[in-house]
C-alpha cells in the first residue's frame, strides 16, 4: 500500500490524482459504489483498489473497501488482516459489517472475502447482496468493490451492474489490446457504467515534475 509507505512517491501520487478525477467526474452523477477490475489475472487491480481506497480515506471521506474476489481474495494479505469472517459471512449469517468488517483507520473500513463459497457468482448476483450495497451507500461516501479478472468469471460483470461506476486496470507492457476490448465489451454488455481506466505498472522517471514537487 503505497499511499502510505511512501506518500510522497510518484506512485502515491497518482492515486491521489485518480481520487481527484473520480470526485470530478461524479459532481454531476453520484459515483458511491466502485468496481475495480481487469482483464487478467496480475494486472494490479487489488493493489489499485486498496490504494485507492486509502486515497479517498484520506482525503476525509468515509470508505468501504470490500473483497468481491469470493475465488482468490488477497485484500486480506495487503492489508495484514485475518480472512476468518467477511463478506461470505455478512451474505450467508447475516453477520453485521460492523462486528465483521475491519477499522483500518478513523475513515476506512476494509471487509475481506471470509470463507470461499460454493457458488460466487450467485452470492454475488443475490438480492442480499443488493441490499447490502444499498445500505452501505447511506454509510459511507465510498464503496471500493475488488472483483476477479472480467475475462475469467462472471462475477465483475455481475457487480459492475449493480455499481455506479466501473475502472479497469490495464498493466503496461502486459495487457493485450484484443484484451481491454473484449473486457469493456462484456462489461457493456451488461450495460456497465466504465468511468475510466489505470494503467498500471508504467516505468515513472525520477524526472516526473511530481518526483521533485512530492519530495520537498
Amino acid at each position: 500500500m503505497i499511499v502510505e509507505r511512501e506518500p510522497k512517491s510518484i506512485a502515491a501520487e497518482s492515486y491521489r490524482t485518480l481520487r481527484t478525477n473520480i470526485q470530478y467526474s461524479s459532481f454531476d452523477e453520484d459515483y458511491k459504489v466502485i468496481v475495480i477490475t481487469s482483464s487478467e489475472p496480475g494486472e494490479g487491480k487489488s493493489i489499485t483498489a486498496g490504494n485507492l481506497a486509502l486515497s479517498l480515506a484520506q482525503g476525509d471521506k468515509k470508505v468501504i473497501l470490500i473483497d468481491c474476489d469470493l475465488r482468490k481474495p488477497s485484500i486480506h494479505k495487503k492489508f495484514k488482516l485475518s480472512n476468518t469472517l467477511g463478506l461470505s459471512d455478512v451474505i450467508v449469517e447475516k453477520e453485521s459489517v460492523t462486528n465483521v468488517g475491519y477499522k483500518y483507520n478513523k475513515n476506512l473500513t476494509v471487509l475481506t472475502s471470509g470463507k470461499i463459497p460454493p457458488n460466487p457468482a450467485e452470492m454475488l448476483g443475490s438480492k442480499a447482496m443488493t441490499a447490502l450495497l444499498d445500505a452501505l451507500k447511506k454509510v459511507f461516501d465510498y464503496v471500493i468493490i475488488d472483483t476477479p479478472p472480467v475475462q475469467a468469471v462472471t462475477d465483475a460483470q455481475i457487480l459492475s451492474a449493480k455499481a455506479d461506476g466501473t475502472i479497469l486496470v490495464v498493466r503496461a507492457e502486459k495487457t493485450k489490446k484484443d484484451s481491454v476490448h473484449n473486457s469493456v465489451g462484456l462489461l457493456k454488455k451488461v450495460n456497465a457504467n466504465i468511468i475510466g481506466t489505470v494503467l498500471n505498472g508504467l516505468e515513472a522517471s525520477n524526472n516526473n515534475y511530481y518526483y521533485y514537487y512530492g519530495a520537498q
